[in-house]
């Protein structure tokens, strides 16, 4: 290393001899040595770099450094700085951005646009199978904003072996970008409210204004709200007439449950709606519909979309306004993790729910 004799207050691979850390003046730290001050602060007492000067002996004894490692990194060590640059290149991929500011390892991933957040979980197992370095994410199909953090990634101790970090590329190449935030794909929708007793004004809509501020929040314009009889042609022509006007959203609210007279499935149905798929494997939502007209979703939400706050509806929306196409085998996965806990006060989406 140009002579200079690097250090480190942690044993690791390519430690040759210890040095008491009175005899450590004129030393190289090669990485941050780091001050826990319990309820106050976690950061850098000494950077690296620094050259450890007479008056720093003191505080590294405080800090519990009585002795000091010298470090010689062979041609299969990796130092983690480098090992976090490598990670951090690897695993953006579109809508994801970092700007590769390693501090003690660690490399931070924030989205680079609003959208859905995406990773490949079956690839994010294998690498941090391989030990040494590690790769931690939000959950998959997370909605998130410009410049919220999303993953990070590290090696963690302070020198990896070359052949840990050359599997993970391997491995971040297979993945075609591990990390992704797909853009909203859709900014207006419509709303068909389906039932004879709020068509008739005998009560009030609850469904519309739910539905309305649900949209949105996810910054979706709703162009139209309109409100039909249990008719089946009048549900089919409302449908149409939302298409027409350019709708790349419509929600069908009510009529989705089993009785006879509930007819809501039947007029999106006729309306030219193909790939349905009805049903579902969350509470609540069992009685949740998707499908579509031409690239169209066109989605029917039963009763429990104006009760409660959060349903199938928040778990779904994100992806379809994504663009992803949802249909059975989607639907089916949701079972797991799909059982809303009615918490007193709902902190969705900082829950279990449809983890």
């Amino acid at each position: 290393m140009n002579g200079e004799r690097y250090i480190s207050g942690h044993s690791v691979p390519g430690v040759k001899r210890l040095v008491p850390v009175d005899k450590a003046v004129g030393m190289v730290l090669p990485h941050d040595i780091t001050e826990i001050v319990p309820g106050k602060k976690k950061g850098p007492a000494f950077k690296k770099g620094h050259v450890i000067r007479e008056e720093d002996i003191s505080r590294l004894k405080d800090l519990g450094k009585f002795n000091i490692y010298c470090l010689e990194l062979g041609p299969e060590d990796v130092h983690e700085n480098e090992a976090g640059i490598a990670l951090g290149r690897l695993a953006c991929g579109p809508g994801v951005e970092t700007d590769l500011n390693v501090t003690e390892g660690k490399v931070a991933f924030k989205a680079a646009t609003d959208g859905l957040f995406k990773v490949d979980k079956e690839i994010l197992y294998e690498i941090n199978l391989l030990g040494d370095i590690m790769i931690s994410t939000r959950h998959c199909n997370s909605a998130v904003k410009k410049g919220e953090g999303v993953a990070a990634a590290r090696a963690i101790p302070l020198v990896i072996k070359r052949e840990t970090l050359d599997a993970a590329k391997r491995l971040l190449e297979q993945a075609d970008g591990l990390l992704r935030v797909m853009p909203w794909q859709i900014s207006k929708a419509a709303i068909v409210v389906t039932g004879r007793e709020v068509y008739e004004g005998r009560i009030e809509d609850a469904f519309g204004p739910a539905m309305t501020k649900k949209l949105e929040a996810q910054g979706i314009d709703v162009m139209s709200l309109e409100k039909v009889p249990d008719d089946t042609e009048r549900i089919s022509s409302a449908i149409k007439k939302a298409l027409e006007k350019g709708a790349g959203l419509i929600l069908c609210t009510g009529g989705m449950s089993v009785d006879p007279d509930d007819v809501t499935r039947k007029g999106i149905a006729m309306a030219g709606a193909q790939d349905i798929t009805y049903g579902s494997p969350v509470l609540p939502g069992a009685m949740f519909l998707v499908s579509y007209i031409d690239r169209v979703p066109v989605l029917g939400i039963p009763a429990c979309g104006m009760y409660f706050k959060t349903t199938i509806l928040d778990l779904v929306l994100p992806r379809i306004l994504a663009g992803e196409r949802i249909g059975r085998k989607e639907i089916a996965a949701m079972g797991h993790g799909g059982l809303c806990l009615s918490c007193k006060k709902c902190h969705y989406p900082i829950c279990p729910f449809g983890k």
